[in-house]
């Protein structure tokens, strides 16, 4: 039996399920992960398109395909922006932004680490709860 897992955006407009396991689950450092979340890293899993599948809201969704890059890629709600899921220009994997989902599995990977921010540091902070 195939277990899944439930995402949708902020404003609950979007929604969509996704059969486990992941592929790979990836932090992604690199300059246009960390420009299009605005985040240190963008936490994504990686898995066949067959694995997924919209249940509302699809026609709510908008593409921005960086014209100068070759794969790269993001998707959002257009009411509240959150990023969601897109498939690979290839058409070979979905990206899940992992973020939206309840996982009990996380990252395995820290990839294009060279390209972190300068401000970036694997050291633990302080908890503030």
């Amino acid at each position: 039996m195939t277990s899944s897992v439930a995402g949708r955006c902020l404003c609950g407009k979007i929604t969509y399920e996704v059969d486990l396991p992941f592929g790979r689950i990836v932090n992604c450092h690199c300059s246009r992960c960390r420009t299009a979340s605005g985040a240190a890293c963008a936490t994504n899993g990686l898995l066949p398109p067959v694995q997924f599948r919209w249940t509302a809201g699809e026609t709510e969704i908008s593409r921005f395909d960086l014209p100068e890059a070759a794969s790269f890629a993001t998707a959002f709600c257009r009411t509240c922006g959150s990023l969601l899921p897109h498939m690979t220009r290839s058409g070979r994997s979905m990206i899940v932004p992992i973020g939206a989902l309840d996982l009990d599995d996380g990252p395995t990977a820290d990839v294009h680490w060279r390209s972190r921010a300068r401000w970036f540091s694997d050291e633990p902070l302080p908890r503030e709860d």
